[in-house]
């Protein structure tokens, strides 16, 4: 009950302030300032008439006002919040031109009440806001579908790859046939493809195909990922750790995924992944297009209305997928790649580079900067040389060169010294050689410069001067052994068999 008996007593017989009567009956000096205005304008005096309850001079000192004839206009609150993922886009904006078009409407503090209430109502994933083209969640599918070889009845499970864009959840997957890295990189080249254009991040999980090394706050990236961003021109934004909150939307596509495409495949079988590949862009299409529940529109009209305006375009060409690894250049300026030496020029012998090798070329860098670049051969054991990686002024790549090669040959004796010179005439460019010769002398460290000698002597006597054939004379002790007594000279001739020279004649 209000104290408004009291509050007209102590203002008409006491005389007191609004702030003493608020302390003696326990309220604010502005409410006590309320309940004297509310009584001149409906003309009460004190004492108040004799009869009238408290509850009959509240009723009549706060008499309910007349409802208004004309209810306010509402907004449309899903295009408010459609508009407000558009960069720039605030609700103080919004307010202003639904004020200009509707001047009796909400002010903007009930504006912004009531739009808050009406996001509540929403579904917790669809309260996230992105920006348009900004980010693409990226993550793989728990459940895998079975592929049969048609030939041999084996059983393949085809892994589906899930990519959700955050603003208008346009949805793409596919399935590969695994989750190592070329599968990976060409679902990210076929995603965009599919896309028709490039978001500013690429947001996966933390799978080793992508991140070489999770970390909470640096993760490291597998660099064949990283170069795919550099060539789309985007970035790469990994999940942290533990965190789904982070990837909330590759989850939800995900469960999408899994129960508007996976479980309706679930009866049927397949026996190539094109064919599956098939069966899910249909029902891809149908889920792009299927309605929102709690928004207008679908995936596919958001998708053109937000997202697709605000991707990047994608550049010329594709991206070709390339893996890279770190080399050590050899003392002859060659790097080994999957068996084939390839040269770089000679003053980045003895250097590390980073390789980069597609299905037809092999890029050579150091810091950055690409010093050489090759066709790519898979013949083993053969180099690929430039020739003007070599210069007439520099044919002793850091201390070494052929006469120094075959002066260290020549202290341990004859043989080696056959074997180093064999080598050296046996290639175009005698520096092709120096790392097997390099490699042969260096044995003789482990086994000692005579059992080096000997094994020499005998691969000098077999026609294999090759550095493993060396190496395998050694492990295996061919050179302790004896060499086998001549063939005889002369052969009986009384043998009833032997028909003579003369059955020639």
């Amino acid at each position: 009950m209000r104290k408004i008996v009291e509050v007209l007593r102590l203002h008409h017989e006491g005389d007191r302030s609004h702030r003493e009567i608020a302390r003696v009956v326990g309220t604010s000096p502005t409410t006590v300032g309320e309940i004297l205005r509310r009584a001149r304008q409906c003309g009460l005096a004190y004492p108040v008439p004799a009869g009238m309850s408290e509850a009959g001079l509240e009723a009549l000192l706060y008499a309910p006002t007349a409802p208004s004839s004309q209810k306010r206009p509402e907004p449309d609150w899903p295009a408010v919040h459609r508009e407000l993922r558009r960069k720039g886009v605030t609700l103080d904006l919004l307010w202003q031109e639904f004020k200009a078009e509707h001047p009796d409407g909400y002010r903007y503090s009930s504006f912004c009440d009531h739009y808050r209430r009406w996001v509540g109502r929403l579904s917790v994933s669809m309260r996230q806001t992105h920006a348009p083209g900004e980010k693409l969640f990226i993550d793989y599918a728990g459940p895998t579908v079975e592929v049969i070889d048609p030939m041999t009845g084996e059983i393949h499970r085809a892994a589906i790859f899930v990519a959700v864009l955050g603003a208008s959840n346009y949805t793409y997957c596919e399935a590969t046939w695994s989750q190592s890295l070329p599968d990976w990189i060409g679902s990210h080249v076929r995603t965009l493809a599919y896309l028709g254009g490039v978001p500013a991040l690429l947001v996966p999980d933390n799978l080793k195909s992508g991140v070489t090394t999770a970390c909470f706050y640096d993760p490291e990236l597998n660099p064949t990922y990283r170069d795919l961003a550099r060539h789309y021109g985007t970035a790469v934004l990994p999940a942290r750790p533990r965190r789904p909150k982070d990837k909330a939307k590759a989850e939800g596509g995900v469960l999408v995924v899994e129960r508007w495409v996976l479980a309706r495949l679930r009866h049927q079988r397949f026996f190539s992944l094109g064919e599956l590949n098939r069966a899910i862009a249909e029902l891809m299409s149908d889920l792009n297009t299927r309605a929102f529940k709690k928004l207008p529109g679908c995936r596919q009209s958001a998708f053109a209305e937000l997202d697709r305006p605000a991707l990047r375009p994608l550049p010329a060409t594709r991206y070709e997928f390339a893996e890279w690894k770190v080399a050590k250049v050899g003392i002859d300026y060659h790097v080994e790649v999957v068996g084939h030496y390839y040269s770089v020029p000679y003053r980045f012998a003895r250097e590390k580079i980073d390789v980069r090798l597609t299905a037809t070329t092999v890029e050579l860098f150091h810091r950055g900067a690409r010093i050489a670049s090759h066709v790519r051969t898979d013949l083993r054991g053969r180099h690929t040389t430039v020739d003007a990686h070599m210069t007439p002024a520099h044919q002793a790549v850091q201390g070494w060169s052929a006469p120094r090669l075959i002066e260290w040959a020549e202290r341990i004796g004859p043989y080696a010294k056959a074997v180093v010179q064999s080598l050296l005439h046996q290639r175009h460019h005698p520096q092709q050689a120096f790392r097997a010769c390099l490699g042969i002398l260096r044995l003789g460290k482990s086994v000692g410069d005579d059992r080096l000698e000997a094994a020499c002597e005998r691969a000098v006597a077999i026609g294999a001067t090759s550095y493993s054939s060396l190496k395998s004379i050694l492990k295996n002790g061919l050179d302790k052994r004896v060499a086998s007594a001549p063939a005889q000279a002369n052969l009986p001739l009384d043998h009833a068999n032997v028909r003579g020279p003369g059955y020639y004649h």
